[in-house]
């Protein structure tokens, strides 16, 4: 298959990695990868109820998610089991690397949130990044990384967040 392509039933294990350990390993279907982004389709891969206060991550919700190679973030559009968009969970991330059947992205801890009406745009975990000390050990990445959320939540307020998934 070439990067431009997808075949319908194609799969990858999307891993997210963070502090150089495996979070969490998961099968999506492949939707595209049009050699700078991927987009992959799969059910929520947590076990049981992630209750964030915000929103709810449970059994039955689907996650489109789209990651770049040339950009520090991902976004995933969550939608509910009847299929009503609850919003956009947006992981600050260095950019994707896909190998054979494998998308690895390894996380920085810091997020983003913006609910389906745009009226609730939220950076999340501030703290948890401070804490990593990545701007210790590497101060380009956190700088990178701070950037892409500042990016991410001017489109998400502005209205211009839909740009990034079509």
């Amino acid at each position: 298959m070439s990067a431009n392509s997808a075949e319908p039933t194609a799969r990858l294990d999307v891993v997210l990695v963070k502090a150089g350990r495996t979070k969490i390993r998961y099968p999506a279907e492949l939707l595209d990868d049009d050699g700078t982004r991927i987009a992959v389709r799969a059910p929520w891969a947590g076990s049981g109820v992630r209750d964030f206060g915000f929103v709810r991550f449970e059994a039955g919700d689907v996650f489109t998610e789209y990651y770049w190679r040339d950009r520090w973030y991902s976004v995933k559009e969550v939608r509910a089991a009847d299929g009503t968009v609850k919003g956009w969970y947006c992981d600050i991330t260095r950019p994707a690397v896909r190998t054979g059947g494998e998308l690895v992205v390894e996380d920085l801890d810091l997020d983003l949130w913006r609910s389906a009406d745009g009226g609730d745009v939220r950076r999340l975990d501030e703290d948890e990044f401070a804490q990593s000390g990545l701007t210790e050990t590497d101060p380009g990445a956190a700088s990178a990384a701070v950037a892409a959320l500042d990016e991410l939540e001017a489109l998400a307020r502005t209205g211009d967040f839909h740009r990034l998934l079509t």
